[in-house]
């Protein structure tokens, strides 16, 4: 905050983003139905984004890729390309950030900008976000939105609920006009209010989201409590602050690149995988992968977690446990010794879909205890180094350990994925 100015907070979102950015690839397509698509080859496949024409047509996000061409035949099926989505909103983040440094990521197509300090440059802060919305257009091809207001609350509601609908895809929100805007729409609008959530709000009586931000505190708490029970006064008040458009978090960037409490990577099996060979080609991958996200951070990791799942939600099977190692690592093979050890003692032999790694309790790889029985650990840090220049130089898939030439290997496919959808 600018000294004891009121703060002028922007949430920018793109829209259709997936959609938008095959559409401005590919001009022909421009009046023309399209959705983006998990697997474009099978009609079971999931519609990841939808243009707005699509849209009109009944095509919704998440739903099943045959149901969107019963309803609209002629759509433009197109394959994720996750590298080009990733490179497009990086450049987007660019362009903001070259009228304010105050932006914050909050999803791959937006982001919250902090124009507070910088306003006064360039006109009211409707000016400036058509401004920002022009130039996006002009330089992407892309179609943004933005909901401003004195906070991230009332910008993301004022973009959600009304920049997304009007003409200009602008829209301010502020405490003076809540009585005739935000408190007149059903709580089912309201920030983080899902369908289970509403159901609670309406059971006591509460409609919209004026109802619930006239009712007093003390008795929504009490309200909740009987709903929930005792431990639910923090969330009592997070809803009764979100209906009154309160909240005092900063715009932070970098938000996201805090050290983190674990580092892991989870994966669906293409099939069942049924025998310990198979499993551990699969556990030897990912321990791999997870290792090489530790060592890019500097980061040793003293306790590794294995968890595994079967493909029948109905009777689960598996396991998630984890183990103490005697020394930090961010090497493949101790790491993995670990791993395997934990699968031995506690898979149950049935059929495994899903299986994971992590590592967690980390310490910098910049200093560690040497060990007298391990001597070969400067050798294979300096091998491991050396393989993750040439993946970054040459892609995952440059270099690969001989068990992901096999038919249980992974690696090799997960190297054109990013977020489980090709790139």
């Amino acid at each position: 905050m600018a000294g004891t100015r009121e703060r002028v907070i922007m949430l920018a979102d793109c829209q259709s983003f997936y959609a938008s950015v095959e559409k401005a690839e590919h001009p022909e397509y421009k009046d023309r139905p399209l959705a983006v698509a998990g697997d474009p080859e099978r009609r079971s496949g999931i519609i990841l984004a939808a243009c707005p024409i699509a849209k009109r047509r009944g095509v919704t996000t998440a739903e099943r890729l045959g149901d969107a061409l019963a309803k609209c035949p002629e759509l433009i099926i197109v394959q994720p390309r996750m590298a080009l989505y990733i490179d497009i909103s990086l450049m987007i983040t660019r362009i903001y950030q070259s009228y304010t440094d105050l932006v914050e990521p909050y999803s791959i197509d937006e982001q919250f900008l902090d124009v507070t300090g910088s306003l006064h440059l360039y006109g009211s802060a409707e000016e400036l976000a058509a401004l920002i919305q022009a130039r996006i257009q002009a330089e992407t091809g892309i179609y943004t939105r933005f909901g401003i207001g004195p906070n991230k609350i009332l910008a993301k509601t004022a973009c959600d609920n009304y920049a997304k609908k009007n003409g200009t895809g602008i829209y301010v929100l502020t405490p003076d006009n809540l009585s005739s805007t935000l408190w007149t729409l059903p709580v089912s609008k309201m920030f983080m209010a899902g369908s289970r959530m509403t159901r609670h709000f309406n059971a006591m009586g509460i409609e919209t989201i004026g109802q619930l931000a006239a009712t007093p505190l003390e008795k929504l708490k009490t309200l909740m409590r009987r709903k929930f029970g005792r431990n639910s006064d923090i969330n009592a008040e997070l809803y009764w602050r979100i209906a009154n458009g309160i909240d005092d978090s900063p715009v932070t960037p970098g938000t996201h690149e805090t050290a983190p409490q674990t580092i892991g990577h989870m994966m669906t099996l293409p099939r069942d995988y049924a025998t310990l060979s198979e499993i551990k080609t699969v556990l030897l991958e990912l321990t791999e992968l997870v290792c090489q996200r530790c060592r890019s951070k500097g980061y040793m990791g003293h306790v590794v977690s294995v968890a595994c799942m079967g493909a029948d939600f109905d009777r689960p099977t598996g396991f998630s446990r984890q183990m103490k190692m005697d020394d930090p690592t961010n090497v493949t093979n101790q790491a993995y010794r670990a791993a395997v050890q934990l699968l031995q003692r506690h898979w149950d032999g049935l059929p495994v879909r899903k299986i994971g790694v992590s590592l967690s309790q980390f310490s910098s790889d910049g200093e560690y205890q040497l060990s007298l029985f391990d001597r070969n650990r400067e050798k294979w840090m300096a091998l491991e180094r050396a393989t993750d220049a040439i993946k970054l130089k040459y892609g995952d898939a440059s270099i690969l350990r001989a068990v992901s030439a096999t038919e249980a290997g992974q690696a090799r496919d997960r190297s054109k994925k990013i977020g489980g959808h090709y790139k």
